[in-house]
């Protein structure tokens, strides 16, 4: 089975989004360079944003969201983001009303369902697991083998927690990569258990 990685753009004190769900500057890394980072050529990088996140994009084969973030992108219009396979939704309500059967998208009840699912479909690729609650919860699990971190100089002050509302101490290893790209830090730490 593939690694399961808890992965998000975080302000320096550990937010992914202000109190209104909004995520201010926390995407401006991926239109700072001159590498287009997809085919849409939306999103440029600089090259060692470039060679980190596209090597990793690359790898993985279905994220795990909750129903809000679901919910607030409106489905990626029945398209998971950014070329992945498949995205699973840890959710106890069932699909939108008209939502098409047939998109790549998987209504989930708890966060050990989600991860197993998840593992089912992406085989031997990455399990990405959306930083914020839901990631919390897989992280409190011990179903997370590593953290990433796209690190964004802002500081928000307060708003929606990089690690949701985790309420015990989870040791990471040492960060086994540190690259520092334009207006980003990429960080990822392997968890310890």
């Amino acid at each position: 089975m593939g690694r399961v990685v808890m992965y998000g753009s975080v302000s320096v004190d550990g937010f992914i989004a202000d109190e209104k769900d909004q995520p201010g500057p926390l995407f401006d890394w991926l239109t700072s360079g001159d590498v287009p980072l997809d085919e849409s050529g939306a999103l440029k990088v600089s090259r060692e944003s470039f060679d980190h996140t596209r090597s990793y994009w690359d790898q993985i084969g279905v994220t795990i969201a909750g129903r809000h973030v679901f919910d607030l992108t409106d489905g990626w219009d029945g398209k998971p983001p950014s070329g992945i396979d498949h995205v699973v939704v840890v959710t106890h309500r069932p699909p939108p009303e008209g939502w098409d059967p047939a998109a790549p998208f998987h209504f989930v009840d708890g966060v050990e369902a989600a991860v197993a699912r998840a593992q089912e479909l992406a085989g031997d690729r990455i399990v990405e697991v959306a930083a914020g609650d839901v990631g919390g919860q897989v992280l409190a699990a011990g179903l997370v083998d590593e953290v990433r971190m796209d690190v964004v100089p802002v500081v928000f002050g307060s708003g929606k927690r990089y690690f949701g509302s985790v309420d015990a101490q989870h040791l990471l290893a040492d960060p086994d990569v540190v690259i520092q790209g334009k207006r980003v830090l990429h960080l990822r730490y392997r968890v310890r258990r």
